[in-house]
């Protein structure tokens, strides 16, 4: 019983730092939608042997979910935490990326990938980590959490 108890602020403070509850914002939502269509585009029209759109939806998917997680570890220097930062930055980028590729049998272009979906990764976290309505995000930069 005492090792239950002993977890549950450190349940809480993931939970905090996850966020759910920010899934759901419009703003985030809408964001999403515009970033999973550029991806999806590029899936179906772009040659590229490594990117099709079950790679898209699933990287996509999960860097929505941990992204801003890891971003507010960051933002925040909960250093305790990094390495949750670090494990969710690699399965977005890499761990998804390898799984599906091996489980498919398509190219790998681990390298190329890493250097996009990092970027994408870390944009995505810093633009979804703001707790707020857009409009308290575009008027009150200084004063909106993380």
């Amino acid at each position: 019983m005492r090792a239950s108890h002993a977890m549950m602020p450190a349940v809480r403070q993931l939970l905090e730092l996850l966020a759910p509850g920010e899934w759901r914002r419009p703003w985030k939502l809408a964001t999403f939608a515009v970033g999973m269509a550029w991806l999806l585009w590029g899936a179906l029209t772009l040659e590229i042997g490594d990117w099709d759109v079950g790679v898209s939806i699933l990287m996509g998917a999960f860097t929505y979910l941990l992204s801003p997680m890891a971003a507010r570890i960051l933002m925040r220097r909960q250093w305790r935490w990094l390495p949750l930062s670090l494990l969710a930055w690699w399965w977005c980028v890499d761990g998804v990326y390898m799984a599906w590729h091996l489980s498919m049998g398509n190219p790998i272009y681990r390298e190329a990938n890493a250097y996009a979906s990092t970027c994408l990764f870390w944009l995505c976290g810093f633009i979804w980590s703001p707790r707020a309505a857009l409009v308290e995000v575009l008027h009150n930069r200084r004063s909106v959490g993380f």
